[in-house]
């Protein structure tokens, strides 16, 4: 097993089999591009300053002297994978050059919990995806026919709508519950008011590399290709808000105050051993969206949530990536068959992820069930949606063999309307 010069607990998200991409502010305030081994951050700016990204795909191009991963995500594959050799090599237990090197590690490692991560990409779009069957089944069921839950185009197509990017936030932002136009009930008026309904939405994202050019579809198999790497994310939402906007043309308001995502990009390269089987699809998706053998990966999520009377988070969700009916590189077919050009550094949300059982269900809607079964802590509290003080911290992990591929976590808490 690969094993770093640098002490790696054996529960830490970040071996050296991991090593994700973020970026870091300096004591300076300069904005450095780093990845993360054990409890350190691995600056790569350093790295890259020194000469050390000199192989043939990188070519000391010196890409992470750039403050986002942009340029990094454009050069594709080839590059990405080179890098991560280099960095694994540069980590490695029996490689001298930055071992025994002291006044180098002494520029290049950062204790982790003392570096204050910031966005490592400057996100150009966001698409949120609503590709998990029991999320979408539990959500039919509450507000229309549980016998027809599922819409009739649900199971041909991965349904999704364009988000907001300007308000994609790092982990560990707190943000101001939303106002907004909201229908009483029994009502025929709005009103406008504060979110009362407030809601966290557990989901993975992915971000993408190399573009395509406007009108040429990215084809479901080479679709992998233009995927960089997977994030955490919390896309809250203001359900009140939702009931009174979304028809007819779905969420605006009550998605587009806030999207949380977590420091650490973590590399389909990293994810690989943890490949799964995608659930069976029934019926046959059309052409441009069959593959014979669809995958997704196997990264347990957890969801906790922190009163302002508790001193212990809560788990409160345990779900799994592969609770998604669509795949990623499903959903980037699907979104450039119209031509679309994708670019480096887009996100794309996977929608709320809930499992078959209650305690796998990715939101409050759902968890407390419209608001009839209130979630019941440990501090004798009781939540249906979400209070101003509540903070809420998703993390999520793959298993290996004697060590774990993770991403951290992502934290946000709701502080009073403004």
């Amino acid at each position: 097993m690969l094993k770093a010069f640098i002490d790696v607990p054996t529960d830490s998200h970040f071996p050296l089999q991991n090593l994700p991409y973020g970026a870091y502010q300096t004591t300076d305030g300069e904005i450095h591009l780093c990845s993360a081994i054990g409890e350190f951050i691995v600056d790569l700016f350093v790295l890259d300053e020194e000469g050390l990204f000199d192989g043939p795909e990188l070519n000391n191009q010196f890409v992470f002297q750039d403050s986002t991963l942009n340029y990094f995500m454009s050069l594709g594959k080839p590059a990405w994978i080179e890098a991560r050799t280099t960095l694994q090599k540069l980590l490695s237990e029996n490689n001298p050059r930055l071992r025994d090197d002291a006044s180098l590690r002494e520029r290049v490692f950062k204790k982790r919990e003392e570096a204050e991560m910031v966005l490592p990409v400057q996100i150009g779009d966001y698409t949120d995806f609503y590709s998990s069957e029991q999320h979408a089944r539990n959500v039919g069921s509450m507000f229309r026919d549980p016998e027809n839950a599922l819409l009739p185009n649900w199971k041909h197509l991965p349904v999704g709508y364009h988000g907001r990017a300007s308000s994609v936030v790092i982990s560990g932002t707190s943000l101001h519950r939303p106002k907004g136009q909201i229908i009483p009930q029994d009502a025929e008026e709005p009103v406008f008011g504060p979110s009362s309904l407030l809601d966290f939405e557990l989901e993975v994202g992915f971000f993408t590399g190399p573009g395509n050019n406007l009108g040429e579809p990215v084809p479901v198999d080479k679709a992998k290709d233009h995927i960089f790497g997977l994030v955490l994310v919390n896309d809250w939402s203001a359900r009140d808000i939702q009931k009174w906007e979304y028809q007819p043309l779905g969420p605006f308001l009550a998605k587009n105050w806030a999207t949380s995502i977590s420091p650490w990009i973590v590399t389909m390269e990293a994810l690989e051993p943890f490949r799964a089987e995608l659930p069976a699809q029934d019926p046959k998706p059309l052409d441009y969206l069959f593959q014979e053998k669809p995958t997704t990966f196997n990264i347990n999520l957890e969801v906790f949530l922190k009163t302002e009377q508790t001193d212990i988070p809560q788990m409160i969700c345990s779900s799994n990536f592969r609770n998604l009916y669509w795949s990623m590189t499903q959903q980037l077919a699907h979104h450039t068959i119209t031509g679309c050009n994708i670019q480096p550094g887009d996100l794309y949300g996977s929608g709320t992820i809930s499992g078959p059982e209650a305690h796998s269900f990715g939101s409050l809607l759902e968890l407390a069930w419209k608001g009839t079964k209130p979630i019941k802590l440990t501090s004798g509290e009781e939540r249906t949606f979400l209070e101003d003080g509540d903070e809420v911290i998703m993390t999520g992990f793959a298993q290996g063999k004697g060590y774990k591929v993770g991403f951290g976590e992502v934290r946000g808490k709701i502080l009073p309307a403004r």
